[in-house]
């Protein structure tokens, strides 16, 4: 009842996943930077998080580690895994005993699989839109793909739950770790449009400020901004930013359009 993306892109390894079940991020995706990536679905065995992830970091190949995992599991009929390397390889399984429609499209640096689907134009879809948008930031490409599927008919049963994992090498929140997203919708009418609206207040929140776009706070806009401030109650922009999280995006003497727009909106709506 669940489908899903699993990929790697540059130093980039995630799993973006939806279903018609509870907190669906809590138990498919996992990753690991320089080992790779795999979703667990179906009747999920969750050892396979852990298993597998431990051969790829040994630098077994993602064909070896579904081998491995499928062999030393009774219940594989009933397992469905995408594994993706650090390299790109990969490998989607879909064992025979998965409720219909079933199965997956794999290809490099990317696998799609889903189970109780409408049909096969879901992984189909998921797989052209991956392919189509190599242009898009890697999350954004992950949620694309999600999104294709879900549009296509997703999973039979319906809609609940979506989440995005994805790992970086040293691009963290604030440039800590490797988690660059860890996004879920744990239970929700439309779970896809809501991990996409929260993938978009991430990069608010979080996202890096283009330098080329900052505006000077000066003339007309610096009064501007410490009018808004003073009608929210505050003294200066950084105290506002901070009660925000919007800290990560200040700039001595200038301003990111994305914190003006924010301010403009909260002033209004005060």
């Amino acid at each position: 009842m669940t489908f899903s993306i699993v990929a790697r892109q540059g130093t980039a390894l995630g799993v973006a996943v939806a279903s018609k079940f509870l907190s669906v991020g809590a138990l498919v995706p996992a990753a690991e930077v320089g080992a790779g990536a795999l979703a667990t679905q179906a009747w999920a065995n969750v050892a396979y998080r852990p298993q597998g992830l431990a051969m790829l970091r040994s630098g077994v190949a993602p064909a070896g580690v579904l081998a491995a995992l499928l062999a030393a599991d009774e219940g594989r009929a009933h397992r469905q895994v995408g594994v993706v390397g650090a390299d790109g390889a990969a490998v989607t399984y879909t064992g025979a005993e998965c409720l219909p429609w079933a199965g997956g499209l794999a290809g490099d640096g990317y696998a799609v699989q889903g189970n109780i689907l409408t049909g096969p134009e879901v992984v189909r879809e998921m797989a052209a839109v991956w392919l189509a948008s190599a242009e898009l930031p890697f999350a954004e490409r992950l949620v694309a793909a999600l999104a294709a599927g879900d549009a296509a008919g997703g999973d039979a049963r319906g809609r609940q739950s979506a989440a995005l994992y994805v790992l970086d090498p040293g691009r963290g929140v604030g440039g800590w770790g490797d988690t660059a997203y860890d996004l879920r919708v744990d239970d929700h009418a439309d779970p896809v449009a809501e991990l996409r609206r929260l993938l978009t207040v991430h990069e608010v929140l979080h996202g890096a400020s283009d330098p080329a776009a900052l505006l000077p706070l000066e003339g007309a806009l610096a009064e501007e901004v410490r009018g808004l401030l003073g009608g929210l109650g505050y003294d200066s922009l950084d105290r506002w930013a901070g009660v925000e999280n919007l800290e990560g995006r200040l700039a001595e003497g200038r301003i990111d359009p994305l914190v003006l727009e924010h301010l403009r909106t909260a002033a209004a709506g005060a």
